[in-house]
């Protein structure tokens, strides 16, 4: 896949997944973001910690699928290559821990349980995904290269150092 095409497919499925996901549906779930901000102390400057960082992660893990895998996160335009650069040396699934921080964040700015609930079903949601589709899709695609990749770099608790090649 051109460069191009690997941008402008990723920035479409950026809107279309996580910006539903992480954005609307959370939108929708806290009456349109009229809810005032937590009252609980700290929960609000936490919450925006977390979204924000998480955004950025989430911004340089689409890049880095269009810019170095040449493709986007759509099952539908895969990589050509394995993605293991940048934030993917320290977590394999850096895009669905992202969203679940910023659904985590906006739980706790806002003080809602309903946004939390739906985020642990987002996560069991990406958690079987992760597991039942997208794994064995790589091991298969990717081979020994994702294999050692699995072994050397945590699914979904980033380690520290990051992995060297």
């Amino acid at each position: 896949m051109r460069t191009f095409s690997a941008i402008a497919g990723s920035a479409l499925f950026f809107v279309a997944a996580p910006g539903v996901v992480a954005g609307l549906l959370p939108w929708l779930l806290t009456d349109r973001y009229r809810m005032p901000q937590s009252i609980v102390p700290g929960f609000a400057p936490v919450g925006w910690i977390l979204v924000v960082g998480a955004a950025a992660i989430l911004l340089h893990s689409f890049a880095r699928f269009a810019l170095e895998g040449l493709g986007t996160p759509a099952p539908v335009a895969p990589t050509e290559k394995l993605v293991v650069g940048g934030v993917y040396r320290h977590v394999r699934n850096p895009m669905y821990v992202a969203v679940l921080s910023i659904i985590l964040g906006q739980a706790l700015i806002f003080s809602s349980w309903a946004v939390f609930v739906y985020g642990l079903i987002a996560a069991a949601a990406m958690l079987s995904f992760v597991k039942f589709y997208e794994e064995p899709t790589l091991a298969r695609r990717y081979g020994a290269q994702y294999e050692a990749y699995r072994r050397a770099v945590p699914g979904w608790l980033p380690r520290i150092t990051p992995r060297r090649d």
